[in-house]
């Protein structure tokens, strides 16, 4: 089955997880932006335990927004705070330096709409594990259909894992003296933490990664 899923930002480990078993999947959005979802919000952890990293956006006064029409608020320096939050995080991790440089690139960028970021950051991801996936990305909103894996509003950080996403087994991080090991954070834990084995844990999860 298709997985159809929402734009997010970097996204956790699972997301990739599943991506890495299909060929295609398709990115909706003409969906309605959801608050306190995967579309705003990645998850890292470092020297104090885990850090959420949110996103700000412009809100329209609690009216329901079409995901491709939320624009990035500039109100607020959260780019350079995610930015410094991920260097305090990773800065002694082993592949620091490999993956820095791209992710300070993207979150610095001038992007208008979140949609924007968030693809941006998928792309990145994708490139770094290199999974071949190919992302159909709709401007409208997709009606579900036979033969689609719908994971738009059941893949959830404040929800279990679906039953239709790998879980990813533990791998070592830099803080798991300190806080044990922390499941389900934003695929920058992974990379930053594995390098060119992240994409060995991916495989681990699942079938996929031999395309």
């Amino acid at each position: 089955m298709r997985p159809l899923l929402p734009a997010c930002y970097f996204g956790p480990v699972e997301l990739y997880a599943l991506l890495a078993r299909h060929a295609a999947a398709t990115i909706d959005t003409g969906e309605h932006y959801v608050r306190q979802s995967h579309r705003t919000r990645t998850r890292i952890a470092g020297p104090n335990g885990v850090q959420d990293l949110s996103v700000q956006i412009v809100h329209d006064h609690g009216r329901k927004m079409p995901m491709n029409t939320v624009r990035l608020s500039r109100a607020e320096s959260w780019p350079q705070q995610h930015v410094h939050a991920i260097r305090s995080a990773y800065g002694q991790s082993p592949w620091f330096i490999h993956f820095i440089d791209d992710i300070e690139a993207v979150l610095l960028a001038p992007h208008e709409r979140l949609v924007d970021l968030d693809l941006a950051t998928m792309r990145l991801a994708l490139k770094w594990l290199r999974i071949p996936v190919a992302l159909e990305v709709t401007d409208q909103y997709v009606e579900r259909t036979e033969g689609m894996l719908d994971q738009r509003t059941t893949f959830h950080p404040k929800k279990p894992l679906p039953p239709e996403v790998p879980a990813v087994a533990p791998y070592a991080q830099v803080f798991a003296d300190r806080h044990g090991y922390q499941p389900g954070l934003s695929v920058i834990d992974l990379v930053m933490n594995l390098g060119p084995m992240a994409r060995e844990a991916l495989r681990a999860a699942g079938p996929g990664l031999d395309r």
